[in-house]
């Protein structure tokens, strides 16, 4: 009588090797994935900045005589810079006599009501901002929003 062993299956080291390259495949899509979710986030930072520009010529049009008066305590501006701030994980400042920070939205009026500038950092590059003003301007500026600056220049 002659007994035949019949190996099925995997052996241990094919197994681990299957699982160590799985391993490795996850750990490159995670690190891809991380990359994504904060270019995400910045291009959320920068709707919301966008929007405020819009909401603050909605404002200036609606002042009689035509103004940014109240431009940065606006209910759906503050909730705008909430926003970009829920996207940064940071902070909002809404004052003239705070300068921008690395986790902060600041908003900057003019005294006399007549410009304004919002800036916030990004996630991806938090030593600069991204800042819209009264004049138009959507742009990156090297670092922070000054503690009095009312343009992005």
């Amino acid at each position: 009588m002659k007994k035949t062993f019949l190996n099925k299956g995997f052996t241990l080291i094919e197994l681990l090797v299957v699982v160590a390259i799985i391993g490795i495949l996850a750990s490159v899509v995670l690190a891809s994935l991380n990359s994504a979710r904060a270019k995400g986030a910045d291009a959320a930072i920068k709707a919301n900045l966008s929007n405020i520009r819009a909401q603050a010529e909605i404002l200036y049009d609606s002042n009689s005589p035509n103004s940014y008066d109240t431009v940065c305590t606006n209910t759906v501006i503050v909730n705008q810079m909430e926003a970009a701030s829920n996207a940064l994980g940071g902070s909002v400042v809404d004052t003239l006599a705070t300068a921008g920070t690395s986790s902060t939205v600041v908003c900057h009026e003019a005294e006399d009501d007549a410009s304004w500038a919002v800036a916030s950092a990004l996630k991806t590059d938090t030593a600069n901002s991204w800042c819209v003003d009264s004049t138009g301007s959507s742009m990156g500026i090297d670092g922070y929003l000054g503690a009095s600056d009312t343009t992005c220049e």
